[in-house]
């Protein structure tokens, strides 16, 4: 076990983010650009049934496009100054927009909290989890963080279920600490995994290719 942290350590030391691009075995995540807008709002408008229950921001969709290109232009300022990494999530050729994921930093100095949806035509499939893996890797191996975080709905049994297969462990639920879409008190669970247990979870067997703004390899 000291070998293999170790070893972490040593990778760790050598790598520098942000990664601005991310290959997983059947993805491609990316930081935000303006110009994937239409893709944006295509899946998100197709999904909106499926996000409604669980996402308080899908009650202000649909989205008109020169919002959404606003708000894509601020997820990419945030980005470049560091501020908060929020991922697209799109088939390998880039042509549709499968869901979107982030490294918040909304979990403190020296932590992220990985956040994600999926494009309602491709739930089931694993795709949560794959990303998620990715951005476990991505977050200790480049980002050097000490602490991750997963939060879910206690009703939201797909989304629980991936910090549950990747080794998180169930830190708490916190009683009423938010609000439903019709404004009922919500109960939030809180997923955590630290540092010295990232090489014993399954996140650290992810096969994934890591690039920065440049576009030189990371991992």
């Amino acid at each position: 076990m000291e070998g293999q942290q170790a070893h972490w350590e040593r990778i760790v030391a050598s790598v520098q983010g942000p990664a601005y691009r991310i290959h997983t075995q059947r993805l491609v995540l990316r930081c935000w650009q303006p110009a994937d807008a239409p893709l944006l709002k295509a899946a998100i408008d197709v999904s909106l049934e499926h996000l409604r229950p669980w996402m308080l921001w899908a009650q202000y969709e649909p989205e008109d496009l020169p919002r959404k290109i606003e708000r894509l232009r601020r997820c990419r300022g945030e980005f470049d100054l560091g501020q908060d990494f929020a991922y697209g999530i799109f088939n390998h050729a880039e042509t549709q927009v499968l869901g979107s994921t982030g490294l918040h930093t909304r979990a403190g100095a020296g932590a992220r909290e990985i956040g994600y949806w999926v494009h309602k035509d491709h739930i089931n499939q694993g795709l949560a989890t794959e990303v998620t893996a990715a951005l476990t890797k991505v977050a200790f191996l480049i980002d050097r963080v000490t602490r991750i975080e997963i939060h879910c709905d206690p009703n939201n049994v797909r989304s629980a279920a991936v910090p549950r297969k990747l080794g998180f462990c169930h830190e708490a639920t916190l009683r009423h600490r938010t609000r439903t879409p019709d404004g009922q008190p919500r109960d939030t669970m809180v997923w955590t995994l630290l540092a010295h247990e990232y090489h014993t979870s399954p996140a650290a067997a992810a096969e994934i290719e890591a690039f920065d703004v440049m576009g030189h390899p990371l991992l």
